[in-house]
């Protein structure tokens, strides 16, 4: 299952944790260099409803942190759109909700399966998803909505790598880069850094805090 997050607008949000917006925006490349197609989720939303497969609200991606759920989701002309309901009985949800409110979670991620694709100049044009799961996530990445989120692993997978010793490869480590936020030169940079060793700004890295600031520090 592959992860990308795209522009999310959130229109409402209810102290009883009904939230509504969008999930995608077609026509809309992220900064990892995909595009969705109208159309994409329309088949694979109706053969989950067929299957009774719900498409499932994660905390961050987490499997085993479920958080609320989506009544509805459906392809209108802007994107993908939703309305679910955070199960306010849940810790986590209720963390969610306070977060959102308060413009700390930058938005939404999906889960999904690439079905078709096919390259369009310089992105790549997802025409057929399968939709798994959409989960509220933390950092902002795409400024075309109000509330939009980074795309992949997020900060916490690099730092756990780094801190473990792991030896990441150029391409590794730029997988990972991007997926934080950075552009293509931003994340090529970044691995070369990385990998002479020079001051060692990223294997010295070791929490959160000190990696978004590098991160920032890249954008610069």
């Amino acid at each position: 299952m592959e992860r990308n997050n795209y522009a999310l607008e959130v229109k409402s949000l209810s102290e009883e944790g009904v939230i509504e917006g969008y999930a995608s925006i077609f026509g809309n490349v992220d900064r990892g260099g995909d595009k969705v197609a109208p159309g994409a989720f329309a088949d694979g939303l109706h053969r989950a409803r067929q299957g009774g497969r719900s498409i499932k609200m994660l905390w961050q991606h987490n499997p085993d942190q479920p958080i609320g759920v989506w009544d509805d989701l459906a392809e209108d002309s802007k994107g993908l759109w939703g309305k679910g309901r955070l199960v306010m009985e849940v810790p986590k949800a209720r963390e969610a909700h306070a977060l959102l409110k308060a413009g700390a979670l930058g938005g939404l991620s999906i889960g999904y399966r690439t079905l078709q694709d096919e390259p369009d100049g310089n992105a790549r044009l997802l025409k057929k998803l399968d939709l798994y799961e959409v989960s509220p996530v933390t950092f902002p990445m795409n400024e075309r909505a109000k509330v939009t989120a980074i795309k992949a692993d997020g900060v916490g997978d690099l730092v756990d790598k780094l801190a473990a010793g792991e030896r990441l490869t150029e391409r590794e480590f730029e997988r990972l880069a991007k997926g934080l936020g950075l552009s293509n030169s931003q994340a090529e940079r970044a691995a070369r850094i990385h990998l002479k060793g020079q001051g060692e700004p990223a294997g010295a890295v070791k929490s959160d805090d000190e990696a978004r600031a590098f991160w920032a520090a890249l954008r610069g």
